[in-house]
């Protein structure tokens, strides 16, 4: 994606990843002279006000060149990372799978075509890839379509047997279903766009006149949702109270609420058993090429046998590029599905217990303590995960030196930057002229849960590793953690 900015500051930013993808050597476990002083006084000061000061805090900042510690408080209390997780899980899945990993989808047929007519049934076989999207089925479609398939005297099957059939991990609440932090985690699942939140449709509502029923709209807009439309228009002016939410347990999705002439609202809700929502809606992309069913097919769900033959094939887009909307939006249904990835790819099982073995495993294979990192997913959303800020600036340190580096600096949200797939979850904050485009890192969101890790541009050029994980504080702890994260980028080092 491309933004305008002026020459002087593409420059500041190119200057920065140019420290940003420097290695460092190997460092011992020091702290660095007295020239941070003033830094050492400007964080402490942060971290008394009473603010924070009743937060469960772990801060910890070195030297990116040698590995000293700058800065600590608590740096060995485990505390939850929340999102901050996942840079773990980025780091073991470019280790483990390969810049240029893809997810495969592809057609299958245990049949055989004659005069129009596939004898056999027609297998969509799943990879976990995020990103499939309804374009893929509609080009699925139309190459059947040129293979001279009309009718089809068989089922239509699902394959997602990559991955295991627990879609949930540990941590997801039933409240959280309906949210698309909270997406169902199948081999074979569709995004409604290019944010790829894969398991999701979008709902858009829009009023009509006052007392009518909202317009609702549904994309993709086939499939096996129904929407269940109790809202209302109201006068413009008035509280917009419109609630989208799936009732758990269906594919129904429930509208209530008021919506004010002249406003709209857009959520993203999950969707109940992706593989068959994907199911369906391939089975329309084939019905708009002309293409139909036998009066006795069902759509099913089964693996395709090793002898079916392979009729059409899609690989995503390498892991690399991936990476950006994963780590730039935060993507949890990202991080679940790699995670199951690596523990298909290693150990043969795409399951949570496998790919959270590969991540500990990664861990100790770069030097770190396994037994300080604590987690029951990958993506942080539970309250369980704990680590501490030393654990994790020792992570941001050790992947410098990763051949794959540039791919994982360059997922990682800039400060200040406002375009989506730039300045991602830091795209509101530290926006300041003297912050701007000088802090990398990962932010992390629960409830009563804040944290930021990555690098940042000193004011004399030099790039800090900082870690700052905050929990059990009622208030929000952001601007607290902005203003640490501002003070590191602006404190002069003598």
């Amino acid at each position: 994606m491309l933004f305008k900015k002026t020459a002087t500051f593409i420059t500041a930013i190119m200057l920065s990843f140019a420290a940003l993808f420097t290695p460092f050597p190997s460092h011992a476990e020091a702290h660095a002279t007295n020239s941070y002083q003033s830094l050492e006084n400007t964080i402490n000061a942060i971290l008394s006000d009473a603010s924070i000061k009743s937060a469960m805090t772990s801060v910890t900042v070195r030297k990116a060149s040698t590995g000293e510690i700058v800065y600590e408080a608590n740096a060995d209390r485990k505390v939850t990372p929340a999102s901050t997780l996942k840079l773990l899980t980025a780091a073991a899945a470019l280790e483990t799978l390969g810049e240029d990993y893809r997810f495969t989808t592809d057609v299958l047929t245990d049949g055989t075509i004659s005069n129009g007519v596939l004898n056999g049934n027609l297998y969509l076989r799943g990879q976990g890839d995020p990103t499939l999207m309804k374009k893929e089925l509609d080009q699925f479609a139309a190459t059947l379509s040129k293979l001279g398939v009309k009718k089809i005297n068989g089922d239509l099957v699902g394959d997602d047997q990559w991955f295991d059939n627990i879609r949930l991990s540990p941590s997801i609440d039933k409240s959280d279903e309906t949210y698309y932090y909270a997406a169902q985690i199948s081999a074979l699942t569709l995004s409604p766009n290019a944010d790829y939140d894969a398991g999701t449709v979008i709902v858009d509502a829009k009023p009509t006149k006052k007392g009518y029923k909202p317009k609702i709209s549904v994309t993709p807009d086939e499939g096996i949702v129904t929407i269940v439309n109790k809202a209302n228009t109201v006068a413009k002016g008035k509280r917009n109270t419109l609630s989208i939410k799936r009732q758990h347990g269906t594919n129904k999705i429930m509208v209530s609420g008021n919506i004010p002439v002249g406003s709209s609202k857009r959520e993203w809700v999950t969707v109940s058993n992706p593989t068959a929502h994907t199911l369906a809606i391939f089975k329309s992309s084939l019905s708009s090429k002309g293409i139909k069913f036998s009066s006795t097919s069902k759509n099913v769900r089964r693996q395709a046998p090793d002898t079916a033959k392979v009729l059409a094939v899609h690989k995503s887009m390498p892991l690399k590029n991936l990476m950006i909307p994963f780590m730039k939006l935060s993507n949890n249904t990202h991080a679940e599905i790699l995670a199951k990835t690596m523990g298909k790819k290693v150990y043969g099982e795409g399951s949570w217990n496998a790919g959270l073995r590969v991540m500990h495993e990664y861990a100790t294979s770069i030097g770190l303590d396994a037994s300080e990192w604590h987690f029951e997913d990958a993506s942080g959303m539970s309250h369980k995960n704990k680590v501490s800020s030393a654990q994790l600036t020792e992570l941001l340190l050790l992947v410098r030196n990763a051949p794959w580096y540039g791919s994982f600096v360059k997922s990682l949200p800039i400060s200040g930057i406002d375009n989506r797939f730039v300045g991602g979850t830091l795209r509101n904050r530290l926006a300041s002229p003297s912050v701007k485009g000088k802090v990398i890192a990962k932010t992390g969101s629960l409830n009563n849960v804040k944290s930021l890790a990555g690098y940042a541009e000193t004011k004399s050029g030099e790039t800090l590793v900082f870690t700052i994980l905050t929990q059990d504080h009622k208030d929000s702890t952001l601007p607290s953690i902005d203003k640490i994260a501002t003070a590191i980028t602006t404190t002069p080092i003598y």
